[in-house]
């Protein structure tokens, strides 16, 4: 009987089924954000290097090996620097400070074109002086009235312009000695030189000369400087009955014997000449462009005499 119930025992088998990995989530996701973040932080710092200057580098490395002296006592630390870090700036070309965009590019922009402006004006007045030039050298010595003075005529262009310069004679003085009055000669050589101006739009200078000879009448308070302002007053007025218009002229000046043709010999006759300068745009936004200084009127209430330019005679 004992082995019939050893027989009828029923056998029992345990299987083992292997199941697959645990469930873990996203966790992987987390570690790569955090690793994009290190990244693009670690790229931040090289772009704020790269654009901060060495003055802010040393003004944020006080700050934070003194925090408390700099809140304390103010000055430029971290949060007073001027450089793109204070905020930023969208326009990478500043160096320092917030920029609004498209300012330097307005700025280079608006500054070309004003060296292209000046350029062409300039272009245009170096041809037109030129032609002037040919114009009165050819009235001169076209006429043989007056190509007998064209040794006292001299043209030059100078970087301010066309300058007419009619220079006296030891033969052939412009005016009566110590006098402003013209020569019948000089007459005729101002009005073909203020025919010629009449087309010519620039503004034109017109300055009195004489040599370093003492005026006789000095003691009475006349003397070289007021001599030679009445020369050019009297030539002004001879380019005016020529046709030229007053307004033309931007300053009618006496220097004396402050500016000499002939340095080297300041008695000689050449020292004594009226020159007419046909000024260029940039010259007469120079004379012109500033604030109007007091003028003197010499005898004639139409054109001021300049008083910026001579000093008393000593």
């Amino acid at each position: 009987m004992a082995g019939d119930a050893k027989k009828l025992q029923p056998i029992i088998i345990k299987r083992v089924k292997k199941g697959g990995h645990a469930v873990h989530g996203g966790a992987w996701k987390i570690a790569y954000a955090d690793f994009v973040t290190a990244m693009m932080a670690f790229f931040l710092l090289m772009w704020l290097l790269g654009s901060t200057s060495e003055g802010d580098k040393k003004g944020i490395s006080d700050y934070f090996q003194s925090p408390m002296k700099v809140a304390m006592q103010g000055g430029s630390g971290a949060g007073a620097s001027a450089s793109v870090i204070n905020g930023g700036g969208s326009d990478l070309t500043q160096s320092s400070g917030q920029a609004k965009r498209g300012d330097g590019v307005d700025k280079r922009a608006k500054k070309t074109s004003n060296e292209l402006k000046k350029s062409e004006v300039a272009k245009r007045d170096a041809k037109m002086l030129a032609a002037l030039s040919a114009k009165i050298a050819a009235a001169i010595s076209g006429n043989p009235k007056m190509a007998e003075f064209s040794s006292q005529i001299r043209l030059e262009i100078t970087p301010d312009g066309l300058q007419i310069q009619i220079v006296d004679d030891q033969k052939r003085p412009m005016f009566d000695s110590g006098s402003a009055a013209l020569k019948p000669y000089m007459r005729d050589i101002l009005r073909e030189i203020g025919t010629a101006l009449l087309d010519v739009e620039n503004k034109i200078s017109l300055d009195g000369h004489t040599d370093r000879s003492a005026y006789g009448n000095a003691g009475k308070g006349y003397s070289n400087w007021e001599l030679s302002a009445d020369r050019a007053n009297a030539s002004r007025r001879e380019l005016a009955n020529a046709g030229m218009p007053e307004d033309k002229l931007a300053r009618v000046v006496g220097m004396a014997s402050s500016l000499l043709l002939d340095p080297a010999d300041p008695l000689s006759p050449s020292n004594r000449r009226i020159s007419i300068l046909v000024m260029t745009k940039d010259a007469e936004e120079r004379l012109l462009g500033g604030q109007r200084v007091p003028v003197e009127l010499n005898g004639d209430t139409e054109t001021p005499r300049a008083t910026t330019d001579a000093q008393p005679a000593n």
